[in-house]
């Protein structure tokens, strides 16, 4: 059984039955670096900016040889069987070796892609996919361990993917009649998320074909002066149809999709 690494929440690699935490920031991130990398070859100089950006140690080359050999040990117990070693060395710098069923990320994103890919759909399985997959978020990537350029960008890559999957998972939702279900998630969205167009959007249409009409328009309300306060604009053309069309009972907002298919969900809203 091979190992199975984790970093959509604190770093963690997992192997019969056991958890292990790298102990460290620094050897957590040294491995965050090596699972977003796709297992491509990482230069001396990339690594090194990963770990200690601009404050680099005196001796910085064994430092790092110093993390990676920490690593392989750490991972040799994990994986006694194993032939080769995860991470590999050349001229060129380092590598590390991952399948992407081995890797919480990689999953995460091939179930997304399938869902969104999917010609037929059946909208309990895609559901029941999407849930699975944002299952698998633990806390902040990383454990909130930041890095550098090469982190940053997969962490945003990642929390984009995130919000992306929520969206779907909540459009999905709508379509099964189970509005109440989904109420009491997307208030908890909002408040994570106060200035998300897209989840405003979906918990009014939930509210609506709920028979709540009075709350809808209060969550529009609500989000209208959280912007102007906040960030002193105001809400997009696409939300405005939206308060409109509940205002006016539209029959489209029983059926409309709200995250997929936006520029025509907009303009039928506003032909009613």
């Amino acid at each position: 059984m091979t190992a199975e690494f984790f970093i959509l929440g604190p770093v963690e690699v997992r192997a019969k039955g056991r958890k292990i935490v790298p102990g460290g920031n620094m050897l957590q991130t040294l491995l965050g670096v090596f699972l977003v990398s796709g297992n491509k070859m990482l230069t001396v100089d990339k690594l090194e900016q990963e770990l200690w950006g601009t404050t680099p140690p005196s001796k910085r080359g064994n430092a790092l040889q110093a993390q990676i050999s920490r690593l392989r040990r750490t991972l040799a117990r994990l994986e006694p069987e194993r032939a080769q070693h995860r991470i590999t060395t050349n001229c060129a710098g380092y590598q590390f070796s991952v399948s992407p069923n081995e890797l919480d990320s990689a999953i995460f994103l091939q179930t997304l892609k399938a869902v969104r890919d999917r010609a037929r759909r059946d909208l309990h399985e895609d559901i029941a996919e999407l849930r699975s997959a944002l299952a698998l978020w633990r806390g902040p990537i990383f454990g909130g361990l930041s890095g550098d350029v090469l982190c940053q960008a997969a962490a945003a890559k990642l929390e984009e993917a995130r919000i992306t999957a929520l969206e779907l998972l909540y459009d999905l939702e709508l379509q099964t009649d189970e509005y109440a279900k989904i109420i009491p998630e997307l208030t908890q969205l909002i408040a994570e998320n106060p200035f998300s167009e897209q989840f405003c959007a979906l918990l009014m249409v939930a509210l609506y074909r709920s028979g709540r009409q009075i709350d809808a328009l209060d969550v529009f309300r609500k989000f209208q002066r959280r912007l102007a306060e906040e960030l002193g604009v105001d809400p997009s053309p696409t939300l405005r149809h939206y308060q409109k069309a509940v205002l006016n009972h539209d029959p489209l907002l029983m059926y409309l999709c709200v995250t997929r298919n936006r520029n025509r969900t907009t303009s039928q809203l506003v032909m009613s």
